[in-house]
């Protein structure tokens, strides 16, 4: 019996089996896919915002203090969501809430275009973000843990391609229906179709088998796995099931416990990984959400401007190749530590230019490059930080301080640092907390290249 134990501890644990599987776009490749299309959602939801400030203040005769809170409703829901959802995947599963995100963003954008005022618009817009807001960390979290080990720093770094795709779109979308139709309600209802539509098709994605390994659901875990190999061609071994842990049943209670145990697992971790998505999207938000207004007011037509941004959006494209195709090489890190604080500084620079429309247009490409270099690498790197049955949760309340900062940091940019302190100046505080957050980074965060889930 001690024999036949031994025997069996050597096998390896059906995570790793996942984990060593060839790739197959039509196996990890559809989950990328289908993943990737509700991250497009996101970031064409958080552009619009940026497009949704110009069109409402001239509709609701609005002050820049009170255009702010359209922004900031929407990424303050975005931020609840995105807490409150990655727990829901670390307690009930990454299914259930990879479909149920959409879901609710496509009711209330519906609502939000309807709004009578801006009162009801801005309630519309945080529920619409509180849905949306768990797309990113239930989305990372599950094609992570369907993604060979070898290919997963790559595939969650080109996860990030579908922001510039989605952003681009918003921006591309929303100027021909300006130019058109010239009716805001439109730049909200012509992205809700879609979104339905991958709702619908999400419901097709298996149980992340780490997940329910996790959970001690050997059954369905073994049907999960056993699929996976049978579809990727892998070579079909034995192997075992971890000892399974105790199932949490779905409370507030265990919610915070999340939040308590992701400071519990290593504080020195969590706190570089929430400064870093803090700062560095706090920088990729103030560009998005004002740089509208910021060309309109420069000279630029209403038209121009979100061509403009749509352009800085879909240069990232190529930012988001240049990081997958280092990732692997370089390390998180490294890339982290010199794209961040560099994009800060072009914002900077872009403040220094904005009169000048060609020079301005050039620079806002280049921003639009290197932060999309930073970005993707980012979301790659804080997922890997956390084992299994807190991935959810570490990335989902990282990702909620960074909505905070982006909801609440362009309210108090326009309110009071854009007119006290002037463009680049403002731009610049931000940049210095970009270099602060990767200089905690070096110190007390580890390189994730290569290595292995648990």
């Amino acid at each position: 019996m001690e024999g036949t134990m031994t025997e069996t501890q050597r096998l390896p644990t059906g995570d790793q089996i996942v984990q060593e599987l060839p790739w197959r776009w039509k196996v990890q490749g559809k989950i990328f896919l289908i993943g990737g299309l509700g991250f497009m959602f996101d970031a064409w939801d958080v552009t619009l915002n940026g497009v949704l400030i110009p069109l409402l203040s001239d509709h609701w005769n609005l002050e820049p203090a009170q255009a702010a809170w359209i922004g900031t409703a929407n990424l303050i829901g975005m931020a609840l969501g995105a807490f409150i959802w990655g727990s829901i995947a670390d307690l009930i599963g990454r299914k259930v809430a990879f479909t149920a995100t959409l879901l609710v963003f496509s009711i209330f954008t519906v609502c939000g275009a309807f709004a009578p005022d801006i009162v009801w618009f801005c309630i519309f817009r945080f529920i619409a973000g509180f849905g949306l807001g768990g797309c990113v960390p239930v989305d990372y979290a599950l094609v992570g843990e369907f993604t060979p080990r070898r290919q997963r720093g790559r595939v969650l770094t080109a996860m990030d391609g579908w922001w510039p795709v989605g952003a681009a779109l918003c921006g591309f979308v929303s100027a021909g229906i300006m130019a058109t139709i010239a009716d805001w309600r439109w730049t909200m209802l012509i992205m809700v179709l879609p979104a339905f539509l991958v709702f619908w098709v999400r419901r097709s994605v298996p149980e992340s088998p780490l997940y329910l390994i996790n959970k001690g659901r050997g059954d369905e875990a073994r049907q999960v796995i056993d699929e996976l190999v049978r579809q990727t061609g892998g070579q079909p071994t034995k192997w075992r099931l971890p000892d399974p842990a105790a199932a949490p049943r779905l409370s507030m209670g265990n919610v915070f416990h999340q939040f308590r145990a992701i400071w519990s697992f290593n504080w020195k971790i969590t706190t570089a990984a929430w400064a870093l998505f803090f700062s560095i999207l706090l920088v990729y938000y103030l560009a998005l959400t004002w740089m509208p207004r910021i060309l309109i007011e420069a000279g630029f037509a209403e038209v121009r401007a979100f061509i403009t941004t749509a352009g800085m959006a879909a240069v990232g494209l190529l930012g988001v190749i240049i990081a997958a195709y280092f990732v692997e090489k370089t390390g998180r890190k490294w890339i982290l530590a010199i794209t961040g604080p560099l994009s800060g500084l072009i914002l900077v620079i872009v403040a220094l230019t904005v009169e000048v429309p060609a020079s301005v247009v050039i620079w806002l490409l280049v921003y639009g490059c290197v932060v999309q270099i930073a970005i993707p690498v980012l979301y790659a790197y804080i997922s890997e930080l956390y084992p299994t049955e807190l991935r959810g949760s570490g990335f989902g309340w990282a990702s909620t301080f960074s909505r905070i900062g982006a909801g609440f940091g362009p309210l108090i940019f326009v309110a009071f640092m854009w007119p006290n302190l002037g463009l680049a100046t403002s731009f610049a505080i931000a940049a210095g907390l970009v270099l602060i957050s990767v200089n905690w980074m070096a110190k007390f965060a580890p390189e994730t290249k290569g290595a292995e889930l648990h």
